[in-house]
């Protein structure tokens, strides 16, 4: 298998977990403030990736080559879960995740000057077709529209931004490294916001945080496999995969089911993230 069919497989796997993850935040969110949720959920992942680093890498698999770089992913992993998990407290799973869908073309428009990596004519349109997706769900100046739906969309652009910076520090840190130093970042920042009303946790609620933890650990290691493996441009596309799963645990959890609007703007995205990939697959072949 080449190595960019196994970045997108590493991809499928991954969002298959972070859409579980995404399920049961939501979850917790309901009975808990969102800063205790993002702290707690990603103090957690310690419980898979310690014994990870301790018995398959070693410690020395945490070296920092790159402090800053390491220092502003992590940051931007602060702002995309705090939007993730607010998003997820006001709006259905299904809405959320359909237009997390804009990333990859965040992900396009800037990878041209943080990866070097050309934007093809096909790519462009496929772009502008992804935009005008997420504005058939948004429906601005329309009796739908929300605020609240611009949340997803700046976790969108958020996550695009760490994405992009994940393939960079790829070339000289680990993965784990890069998962570990993240999630430190990430549980600090949010225990910050313990003076402001966090919230007793019980046996069960203690018990989704466990679960909340360890599919958000291989959820991120294998989304930052698949970017270690694949261009950039070529993994985001499969994101898609995870509507499939948001619809289903959405209805089976919450009796949420998307409206029309969500339905067309989605398949206008979908779409043109494979138009993208197909314009992909050309230029590679053409070079």
């Amino acid at each position: 298998m080449s190595p960019t069919l196994k970045g997108m497989a590493a991809a499928a796997g991954g969002i298959a977990l972070l859409t579980l993850n995404d399920a049961v935040s939501k979850h917790l969110v309901h009975s808990f403030p969102v800063g205790q949720v993002v702290c707690i959920r990603q103090a957690a992942t310690l419980i898979v990736i310690v014994p990870y680093v301790m018995f398959v890498t070693g410690w020395g698999a945490l070296r920092v080559v790159s402090p800053a770089g390491q220092l502003v992913r992590g940051l931007l992993f602060v702002a995309g879960a705090a939007l993730m998990v607010w998003g997820l407290s006001v709006l259905p799973l299904a809405t959320v995740i359909t237009l997390l869908f804009v990333a990859p073309f965040f992900i396009a428009v800037f990878s041209a000057p943080m990866l070097a990596e050309r934007v093809t004519a096909d790519r462009w349109i496929a772009i502008g077709a992804g935009f005008a997706g997420v504005l058939i769900v948004m429906r601005p100046g329309g009796t739908g529209f929300a605020w609240t739906l611009l949340i997803p969309v700046a976790c969108a652009l958020t996550n695009a931004l760490r994405d992009l910076l994940t393939r960079r520090l790829a070339r000289t840190e680990t993965s784990i490294s890069i998962l570990f130093w993240s999630t430190i970042i990430v549980a600090a920042a949010g225990a910050t916001t313990a003076p402001f009303g966090w919230r007793p946790v019980d046996t069960t609620a203690a018990a989704w945080f466990v679960a909340v933890g360890v599919l958000n650990a291989g959820a991120h290691f294998l989304m930052i496999e698949a970017y270690r493996l694949a261009p950039a441009a070529v993994v985001a596309p499969v994101r898609y995969i995870g509507l499939v799963w948001a619809i289903l645990l959405g209805y089976l959890a919450w009796g949420e089911l998307p409206d029309a609007w969500v339905y067309a703007g989605a398949a206008v995205i979908v779409a043109s993230g494979i138009g993208m990939v197909r314009a992909e697959s050309r230029a590679s072949a053409a070079r």
